[in-house]
């Protein structure tokens, strides 16, 4: 039975941007977030026309967190994530084109068509996966940093995980691991607050999820989620600890998914008016607008100009994965074992 809830303005601490915030950087911050909200979008109507089959979970309301995180992210840093994974690829700079063809399960797609939405992979984006097993990227996530650590390579694994993940076993078989050893990761908790259909309250004890590495030591906080400036701000601060060699660090984004768990999800579970509150009070792209109109960073003009260049992106990347042929049933045989060398 669908209730309102108090949680439904995601809280946490809000960073208001300073002068070392350019006019470029927050454009850039808009034009990422636009470009993945409109791609979702798109999605879900090939979705809804059968071109897109199975499982496909949109990132609609959460596109300050990738977005954010990206912004401080180095080269060579790691990012794995779970199953709502459409903004984490964009965010990273994988090709729109590749990454809508692979949902439809196309050639032209960046797994070639066989992986689909929840199993994309680009080692040149330095995105490691999207993972369709609940809180498996984490443990993988914190491999990756042990990898950086043995490799003495300065990198940071960014591992994301939701707030249904954060009660799975492996999560704190992970902590403990990279405390223990001290190892290069920062945990991302995307708290959209029903994981796959239910309330936070009525599935976890302890609601406020950066503490629950207080029993391995690993610092905490929580962030606002739906503020990029704030969502950069404190992955900056946590990747620096992390870099510096004091071991991992837990951000809880408070955030708030706009869609169903997945686009079978009706979300009954939830009123329209509590969807609507936030979508009005907390949106993230609006956030960001309202404070770059405040700053005079950018006229209506400008931004509709973003939104018209994004729209064609996304049209662009939509015909390629309407288009794009299908893979050669010979592609089953591909990728499925990595030969070693003779």
């Amino acid at each position: 039975m669908a209730r309102a809830r108090a949680a439904a303005k995601p809280g946490g601490k809000t960073t208001k941007p300073d002068a070392k915030t350019g006019k470029d950087d927050l454009l850039g911050y808009y034009r990422d977030m636009l470009l993945i909200r409109r791609f979702e979008e798109r999605a879900g109507q090939l979705y809804g026309m059968g071109l897109i089959g199975g499982f496909c979970h949109l990132y609609i309301g959460q596109e300050a967190i990738a977005v954010g995180v990206q912004a401080i992210k180095k080269p060579g840093d790691q990012v794995i994530t779970g199953y709502r994974d459409h903004g984490h690829m964009l965010a990273c700079g994988m090709d729109p084109r590749e990454v809508m063809a692979e949902l439809t399960g196309r050639a032209g797609g960046s797994s070639h068509g066989k992986g689909g939405s929840m199993h994309m992979f680009s080692t040149a984006a330095d995105f490691y996966g999207g993972h369709g097993i609940v809180g498996a990227q984490v443990s993988l996530g914190t491999g990756l940093a042990m990898a950086n650590r043995y490799r003495n390579t300065g990198n940071v694994s960014f591992t994301y995980f939701g707030d249904g993940a954060a009660n799975q076993g492996q999560v704190y078989e992970s902590f403990n691991m990279a405390e223990l050893w001290r190892l290069p990761v920062v945990y991302v908790i995307e708290n959209n607050q029903y994981a796959m259909g239910t309330s936070i309250e009525r599935s976890s004890a302890e609601t406020e999820l950066f503490r629950r590495g207080a029993s391995f030591r690993i610092p905490g906080e929580v962030v606002d989620g739906m503020d990029v400036i704030a969502v950069r701000d404190a992955a900056a601060k946590a990747a620096e600890h992390a870099r510096a060699g004091e071991g991992p660090y837990i951000l809880e984004m408070k955030t708030y998914r706009y869609r169903g768990h997945s686009m079978s999800d009706p979300a009954k579970y939830r009123t329209r008016e509590e969807v609507d509150e936030v979508r009005k009070t907390r949106d993230p792209i609006e956030h960001l607008q309202e404070l770059m109109a405040r700053q005079g960073v950018a006229d209506d003009a400008a931004l509709k100009a973003i939104d018209a260049d994004v729209k064609r992106i996304v049209a662009d990347a939509a015909e390629f994965a309407r288009t794009s042929p299908e893979p050669d049933p010979s592609e089953l045989y591909t990728d499925v074992y990595l030969e070693a060398a003779r």
